[in-house]
């Protein structure tokens, strides 16, 4: 398994959005979603605000791989389906990136059904 770099880290944590692409069956990728990502110590995680129902998220379910690009980090990934206490750090993780918007916003993307779509991203 290919781990991130503390550069790559530092720009995700950095940046608001990200943009994730997911690959199609036939090996090409889907057009790219911006998206918001957290940092959890040395693992990146994403969710869907809308939660299963979202396109892009579906798209993800049939290959679990895709393409991250972040500022000047452009990164082919893993995507790893998570959940149980993990939810709690990660629900953490964006109230403290996001701060600054909306709590209503930040609340989306901590509502029970977006929590269902959290994913690790993972460089390969």
């Amino acid at each position: 398994m290919t781990v991130w770099t503390p550069q790559q880290l530092d720009t995700i944590a950095r940046v608001d959005e990200i943009d994730i692409s997911s690959t199609r069956p036939d090996g090409t990728l889907s057009t790219p979603r911006v998206i918001w990502a957290v940092r959890d110590g040395d693992e990146v995680y994403i969710r869907s605000v809308n939660g299963p129902a979202a396109a892009w998220y579906r798209s993800t379910r049939p290959r679990h791989q895709g393409h991250l690009h972040a500022g000047d980090l452009d990164v082919d990934v893993s995507f790893v389906d998570v959940d149980g206490e993990i939810n709690d750090r990660i629900d953490a993780a964006y109230r403290d990136k996001y701060h600054r918007y909306a709590v209503s916003i930040v609340d989306s993307i901590n509502s029970s059904i977006a929590a269902q779509t959290t994913m690790r991203v993972q460089p390969r």
